[in-house]
């Protein structure tokens, strides 16, 4: 009796764990993966830093060989093999080589074909300079066209099209080979899944290492000069293009499976496609967005991984656990700074219409007290019922850390109160007894109850109109920026000024702020207890000065 075949075509993060999957789960099938390049089992995520030097050779990217594979899994890896169609009927896959085309039939057959870059329409997008960056040959091309540069030059300069985290990543590694670089994108900031107010800390961190920024404009044409759409004109040695991807699906539309969003292949919660026998993982399905958010693509490798495998337990008849909603946590580093993302953010849930009260929290990463601590930006959405939607975190330290918890607490379906209620290892060299999630919880509580009524940065303009303005820091803190108009009394003075405050309100209510949210929140406390309307800024001056960066021109005692 023959064997069942399953055949995988693509061999990176999701193709080969649904192979190794399916073969730790059944050692009697059969299988083949099909990989049309020169590279299986790589870590295409890596691939910015070996371009940095931090990984030192391409062959450590290079997790397996068609060699180890065959050894350690029994299976059939052919290098240099791309699938051209397949025969649904038949169940055949034609398969293209450098010797000419054959069939091979399947029994089961693994879509896995990723992601291809994103061209937009830029003259000269395919000079020599011009690379984009997603594979072993691009990186090696880049790394060698590097090589080449810094041994002819001292300071070879570098424009990168597209901040997103590749895009960031590419500029980190240039930067620290010695480029100057220019960073264009299309988006009016850094970092477009950010909100705002946190990219702009990016942008920040990113004019520090000297990196040029060219924001709310494109590129139209690279070759040899970057012309950008507001009539700039850069002089570049190496352009690097990394504003996206597309699924590689157009072997499933030619086969007449459906397709989605974006053109992404649609498959059921075991990673199953319109055919029974055909399945797709990866950067080319489409998956359920957490949230009220239309589905759609996350190239992630983390959701690509779980899928091969789900894929391998349902070809097995193993039980499978379906997929849960994708969250679309991700994290980058740029240089001494760390942003991450977790569930929806301020744009989507905006978009979608869904009802949320945002908190902000500037904590330290550990207790104030021990040398070296850091602030950790943090940023959360939630339900009227306190239900976490989304988070957002940049910062020098620990980000990563609180990030991860709220990606959990997000999948866990939890609360306001659950936050609040988290015990997460307390130690001074690694966090505080009020750890930053905890203090997202706390603050959560007090604006969902009303016990601490918010504003938002946006309202800046209505507040001013409408309300009196109290800003309860020092007067150093006052003298170095303020907002014209307002009214400073310290919050240690608030309890023996409540009259002066109630006659400059005047009837109207009181927005009060001070540095981060906390010293306004108690003097808020005091406003409320003594019959005044108050509102407390959600996350202080700190997130004022970075959302609406010209309440910084105000002159000292206007």
């Amino acid at each position: 009796m023959s064997r069942r075949r399953l055949v995988v075509v693509g061999g990176v993060a999701g193709g080969m764990s649904a192979a190794a999957r399916a073969r730790r789960l059944d050692e009697n099938l059969e299988i083949v993966v099909l990989e049309a390049g020169q590279y299986v089992s790589f870590a295409n995520c890596g691939l910015p830093y070996h371009l940095s030097g931090d990984v030192a050779s391409v062959d450590s990217l290079l997790l397996h060989d068609p060699q180890s594979l065959a050894e350690e899994l029994a299976l059939d890896v052919r290098l240099g093999h791309e699938v051209t169609s397949i025969d649904r009927v038949a169940r055949t896959v034609t398969v293209r080589t450098a010797a000419g085309e054959e069939q091979l039939s399947y029994d089961a057959l693994v879509l896995a074909p990723g992601a291809v870059a994103v061209e937009p329409p830029i003259t000269g997008l395919h000079a020599a300079h011009v690379h984009h960056l997603r594979t072993i040959p691009d990186v090696a091309a880049v790394a060698g066209q590097l090589d080449e540069l810094l041994a002819d030059r001292p300071a070879p300069v570098a424009v990168v099209v597209g901040a997103g985290f590749i895009g960031l990543e590419a500029v980190e590694a240039l930067v620290t080979r010695g480029l100057h670089v220019h960073l264009v994108e299309l988006a009016p900031q850094v970092l477009p899944p950010l909100d705002a107010e946190l990219a702009a800390r990016v942008a920040t961190e990113l004019t520090l290492h000297g990196v040029e920024l060219h924001l709310g404009v494109s590129a139209t044409s690279v070759d040899p000069q970057v012309v950008l759409s507001d009539g700039t004109t850069l002089d570049a040695d190496l352009v690097l293009v990394n504003v996206g991807v597309r699924p590689a699906s157009g072997l499933a539309a030619a086969a007449g499976l459906e397709l989605g969003a974006q053109g992404a292949i649609v498959v059921d919660g075991d990673q199953r496609t319109s055919d029974e026998a055909v399945w797709a993982v990866g950067d080319a399905v489409q998956v359920t967005r957490y949230g009220d958010v239309p589905p759609g693509v996350v190239p992630l490798a983390g959701p690509a991984s779980r899928q091969g495998r789900r894929a391998a337990d349902s070809i097995c008849g193993h039980r499978t656990t379906p997929q849960a909603p994708v969250l679309g946590t991700a994290i980058v580093r740029v240089f001494e700074l760390t942003a991450a993302v977790t569930g929806l953010s301020q744009r989507q849930l905006q978009q979608a219409g869904i009802a949320h009260e945002v908190v902000r929290v500037h904590s330290g990463n550990r207790v104030g007290w021990l040398p070296g601590s850091q602030i950790v930006h943090l940023v959360a959405s939630f339900a009227p019922d306190g239900t976490l939607l989304g988070a957002q975190g940049v910062g020098i330290d620990g980000v990563d850390k609180r990030i991860d918890v709220l990606a959990t607490a997000i999948r866990s379906g939890m609360r306001a109160d659950d936050l609040a209620e988290l015990e997460l290892a307390y130690a001074p060299p690694y966090g505080a007894a009020k750890d930053p999630v905890n203090m997202l919880g706390f603050v959560a509580q007090n604006a969902l109850d009303g016990t601490m009524p918010q504003w938002q940065p946006a309202e800046l303009d209505d507040v001013r109109a409408s309300a009196l303005v109290l800003d309860v820091r020092s007067q150093r803190e006052w003298d170095r920026g303020h907002l014209p108009g307002a009214l400073l009394v310290p919050h240690t003075q608030v309890r023996d000024r409540l009259e002066e405050i109630r006659e400059a309100a005047a009837g109207r209510p009181v927005a009060v702020h001070c540095a981060s949210g906390f010293r306004s929140y108690l003097a808020t406390r005091i406003l409320l207890q003594a019959g005044l309307s108050a509102r407390n800024l959600s996350g202080g001056w700190m997130t004022l000065s970075v959302a609406r960066p010209e309440v910084l021109a105000a002159p000292a005692h206007v």
